[in-house]
């Protein structure tokens, strides 16, 4: 499969992301840049420092210097693009992760002028690389950078309001790199914290580090159960969150929700994926609702054509414009959750006020890389004439795929941009209603698939 995919380039190490292609991708993406200066941060992985200097080379020898931030969290790295260094401002920005996939895989996570470097542009990144000659080695220029520290300071001074509350807090780093800058954030802010899994350890001898997953969760709950308030579990680099209360695992879309609450008519965009009720409340508290792609790539860019105040994902990626720069920061999400308890808001008490509704998780029908698009367009087709017995659809969103919205709910299908898979996700009023969605679209799946054999 290509290494180069629809958000980031993602591989796994020595078998794709070795010398000769990381040396190449690094030579051509010095000529997307403008400006001298590419940050450069990486994460826990054991491979990511030689991936460091093997991209380095390649944007040496495209004239580019490199600022060095070290091992830093996906967010360090795009503070980087917001920041001056020595009269040097940053041109671009690459993140050396593999977020939350095994620890055999790596990749990067590409911004140029604030701005994702992704979809067609990854692709024909690509493209070149596969025709490219092998760069001629440059003189090596990298000037060392401390934006850790800086990123800390500028976290604990913008929510020194909430130093020595009172909630007890526990927290997941799963071995990721969250516990880099963390620590410091709630220890210079005399927070009650019990951290789990904070050393960096790009093996992941724990649990693997992706907050989305339920059994990763399971010891954080532990914790939470015996003698914490709150509890937050963080993705292997950081920009994506899981919140824990004693009640609830509360999603993207609901956090988006409470978020909400301490802004003024703000402008929240969703995914696809997100539950009707978020969008309908915010539409009743005032608030301007906007249903867009998946993929934090596109809700960034989609962020900044409508200047959204926030965005979100149901795995929990949460990007604030309101007070920040506009991209996915888990710990800066943190920050921002813990200031609502420090407000006196009630997270369980909330989420008790809103209209109840039964959702799946989101679920997975296995196909090929190939076939994915052709099975969504014969999808639409058959939707355009459904059988007899299918439940009357009050309208079809096609922002992302197909989101059909019924009477009672909404059933979702989408091909996943990353993996050989359709997703799907179904909500309902009630626990039938969302059943019926549910076997009424894989229905119309399993006929689209039959069709095109």
């Amino acid at each position: 499969m290509s290494i180069y995919r629809e958000y980031d380039i993602r591989g796994i190490y020595e078998k794709e992301l070795n010398e000769s292609s990381v040396v190449k991708i690094g030579r051509a993406l010095a000529d997307k840049i403008d400006g001298e200066y590419v940050a450069v941060g990486y994460d826990a992985r054991s491979h990511s420092p030689v991936l460091f200097e093997y991209l380095t080379r390649g944007l040496n020898a495209g004239g580019k210097t490199v600022l060095d931030m070290g091992l830093v969290p996906t967010p360090v790295n795009y503070f980087t693009n917001y920041q001056e260094w020595d009269g040097i401002t940053p041109a671009a920005s690459v993140m050396i992760t593999g977020s939350h996939n095994p620890s055999e895989y790596n990749g990067f996570k590409i911004t140029i002028d604030k701005l994702p470097f992704f979809s067609d542009d990854i692709y024909a990144l690509g493209r070149e690389c596969e025709a490219m000659e092998m760069p001629q080695e440059a003189e090596r220029k990298v000037i060392k950078i401390d934006a850790k520290s800086r990123y800390i300071d500028f976290l604990v001074d913008s929510f020194k309001h909430l130093k020595g509350m009172d909630t007890k807090i526990v927290y997941d780093c799963g071995n990721g790199v969250a516990g880099v800058v963390v620590e410091d954030i709630f220890k210079a802010l005399e927070l009650k914290t019990n951290g789990l899994y904070v050393d960096p350890d790009g093996t992941f001898p724990n649990h693997h580090p992706d907050p989305s997953v339920e059994k990763n969760l399971e010891d954080v709950k532990a914790v939470l159960e015996k003698e914490g308030d709150i509890a937050f579990a963080y993705d292997g680099d950081a920009d994506r969150i899981a919140v824990l209360t004693h009640k609830n695992n509360i999603k993207g879309d609901m956090m988006a929700l409470l978020y909400s609450m301490k802004m003024d008519h703000p402008t929240v965009i969703g995914e696809v994926k997100c539950s009707q009720v978020m969008y309908d409340e915010l539409e009743r508290r005032g608030a301007k609702a906007i249903m867009y792609k998946t993929g934090h790539s596109n809700l960034k860019v989609k962020m900044k054509e409508t200047n959204a105040d926030l965005a979100c994902e149901v795995s929990g990626h949460i990007f604030f414009k309101n007070r920040y720069f506009g991209y996915d920061d888990a710990i800066y999400a943190t920050l921002r959750m813990l200031e609502l308890l420090h407000d006196g808001i009630d997270l369980d008490a909330e989420l008790e006020k809103l209209p109840k509704v039964y959702s799946t998780e989101e679920l997975k029908v296995e196909t090929t890389e190939s076939e994915k698009f052709l099975l969504m367009d014969k999808i639409k087709e058959l939707l355009q004439n459904p059988p007899a017995d299918f439940p009357k659809i009050k309208d079809i969103i096609t922002v992302d795929g197909v989101r059909i919205n019924f009477e009672n709910g909404w059933g979702l299908v989408r091909a996943s941009n990353t993996t050989p898979v359709l997703v799907t996700r179904f909500e309902g009023k009630d626990p039938e209603s969302a059943a019926l969605y549910e076997k009424s679209i894989n229905a119309i799946i399993d006929l689209a698939k039959e069709k095109l054999d």
